[in-house]
């Protein structure tokens, strides 16, 4: 399934990516005489029975429950976790050095991350708005992982279990703003919360062969910045589950981040974004996550 949140009279609501459009499954199983969720963290929490009921949905999909040029959100407009780990660890090597540093050991014997902004979460074709102290602006090409079933201490052979789906990430950059609290050893702090898009759709597993083995790219107004793959991930999510969930339980609906993909953003290629670019960045199955950037 490709499931999406829409915008709707009666505000946020779920939908399955079609051909023909979305289907609103909250509407399609009134109809039907089924109980399915009106949005995407209900969908996830109900678990399992429902999202088979979801793919019966989709299956008898009748026909006045299907909108057409649906306005989309971001899947999960505010995700319950937002976490962004370093996954992509040949990023951290090259962006490091050209600040002078060498990246830390711990990098590759643990899954590092950071509470990324989960409030100020952007759906495709949203405008982006920049924060006005800032004036380096950058994109960082990532997808992500979403939380279905929830757990703790869990294996790493089960990981993958616990897995709803995956989405497009872009973890906003304002590398003017990150930097100051970097060299004082303090994290990404306001360089980067006040923008993250996620989308256009979280994809479940069952829409991939091999989710290790998909295309990434960033264009900016058309044009090829970035590409790459997700098999250059030094951890992979199944490790992040594992490790993340040790004694701390993960919830359904939580994001994690996967990190850069090696030449993901402008910083590694020595180029700016500006005011009233257009970012897009896809994932093989998943589909564009386009934005544009806009004065705050």
């Amino acid at each position: 399934m490709k499931l999406v949140t829409f915008c709707s009279v009666a505000g946020e609501r779920v939908g399955a990516m079609l051909a023909a459009g979305v289907l609103d499954l909250a509407d399609a199983a009134t109809r039907l005489g089924r109980g399915v969720p009106s949005t995407m963290q209900g969908l996830i929490e109900g678990g399992p029975a429902t999202w088979d009921a979801a793919r019966e949905l989709i299956v008898e999909c009748p026909e006045e429950s299907m909108v057409t040029n649906p306005v989309l959100a971001a899947p999960l407009p505010r995700p319950v976790r937002l976490r962004d780990a370093s996954l992509f660890l040949q990023h951290m090597e090259v962006a490091l050095a050209k600040l002078g540093r060498s990246m830390s050991e711990q990098f590759k014997q643990q899954v590092i991350y950071y509470n990324a902004d989960n409030i100020h979460v952007f759906g495709t074709d949203a405008e982006v708005p920049w924060p006005r102290a800032s004036n380096w602006i950058d994109y960082e090409l990532e997808w992500a992982c979403v939380i279905g079933v929830p757990g703790v201490n869990i294996a790493r052979a089960q990981a993958a279990n616990h897995i709803f789906g995956y989405t497009i990430f872009n973890d906003w950059s304002a590398r003017d703003l990150q930097f100051i609290f970097m060299d004082g050893n303090l994290g990404p702090g306001g360089g980067k919360d006040f923008a993250n898009s996620l989308g256009p759709c979280i994809a479940t597993p069952d829409e991939f062969g091999d989710p290790y083995a998909l295309s990434m790219t960033a264009r900016i107004n058309g044009e090829l910045w970035s590409s790459g793959t997700t098999g250059t991930m030094h951890h992979r999510f199944e490790d992040a589950i594992s490790q993340l969930s040790a004694d701390r339980p993960l919830v359904a609906g939580e994001v994690i981040g996967s990190g850069t993909v090696l030449g993901g953003c402008g910083f590694e290629l020595e180029r700016r974004l500006k005011l009233g670019d257009v970012v897009a960045l896809e994932v093989q199955g998943i589909g564009v996550l386009r934005n544009r950037v806009v004065a705050a």
